[in-house]
């Protein structure tokens, strides 16, 4: 082996500290997409795919996703998902579900909500549960509206979200709203998911996006753009051509250009959502960027 001389490590040493402070006076904006850094936000995952499983043994399944190299979860709420899977849970205090997750090696800053939840006679509860379980996000994962449902009736719902929102910063938290595919159809000739950004508060109301509507036609990324500052969080999830689900970057989304705009959009979390075999090729493949 070469014995490198004083002269060559000066200046080798010179050259990568002068590469550090090149790269300090990047803009942010450049910072965010180099390869390297531009997803080193702890990975996350949607606890509803494996909701059966929770119900069965909640600390064994949290310790599992852990072990795939997830660092985060989203919960649903309890109460507001009983008939849905979570019954199981709904005895248990925010703190218990909490100290469960933390002990399993993650930690939950988020949570969905049934918008019924962020009715007047429940949200002083819920946002009681949500400091417990230590949140910092109360997602509304949906409206719930019937498919006869008007652009008038959306806008009148975001117009309660926005209320409800007030109360949920004043408690120290983020309200925020997750899409489905129903948000992208066309009501008076205007997509409702642009309708509800021009209504929602975007001091009060975060969007949660979800990449599956990529089988719509809409990207992520072209919200992230045209939406800087409006988002905090989103659901990942990959699809083929034919619209089939396969693990995170083996479809045909573009997850650098995603990973890229995503921080110009302000989304601070990412949580896989897809079917229980698709998690681990997903986390390995995020965690290779």
């Amino acid at each position: 082996m070469k014995t490198m001389t004083r002269r060559k490590f000066v200046s080798t040493t010179a050259k990568a500290l002068a590469a550090v402070w090149a790269l300090s006076t990047l803009p942010q904006p450049l910072l965010a997409q180099l390869p390297k850094g531009m997803n080193d936000i702890p990975l996350g995952f949607q606890t509803f795919p494996i909701r059966e499983m929770l119900s069965k043994d909640f600390a064994g399944t949290l310790k599992m996703m852990a072990d795939m190299g997830y660092k985060v979860t989203e919960m649903c709420s309890p109460k507001g998902y009983e008939k849905a899977g979570y019954a199981a849970l709904t005895g248990m205090k925010g703190s218990e579900i909490k100290k469960i997750i933390n002990d399993a090696g993650l930690s939950c800053p988020s949570c969905h909500f049934g918008f019924a939840e962020f009715g007047d006679d429940k949200l002083d509860e819920r946002i009681e549960f949500a400091k417990d379980l230590g949140l910092s996000d109360m997602v509304c994962s949906s409206f719930g509206l019937p498919k006869t449902a008007t652009l008038n009736d959306w806008l009148v719902a975001a117009d309660k979200l926005n209320k409800a929102a007030e109360k949920i910063k004043k408690a120290g938290m983020q309200a925020g709203f997750h899409n489905h595919s129903t948000e992208f159809a066309k009501l008076d000739n205007q997509l409702i998911y642009d309708a509800l950004l021009g209504r929602l508060d975007g001091n009060l109301v975060k969007m949660q996006f979800q990449t599956e509507v990529i089988n719509l036609g809409y990207k992520a990324s072209d919200y992230f753009k045209k939406y800087p500052g409006r988002f905090s969080s989103s659901h990942l999830s990959d699809w083929t051509v034919d619209k089939k689900q396969v693990p995170v970057g083996q479809g045909i989304i573009d997850w650098k250009e995603f990973f890229a705009t995503a921080k110009t959009a302000g989304v601070k979390t990412y949580f896989v959502e897809m079917d229980l075999d698709k998690f681990k090729d997903s986390a390995s493949y995020i965690k290779g960027l």
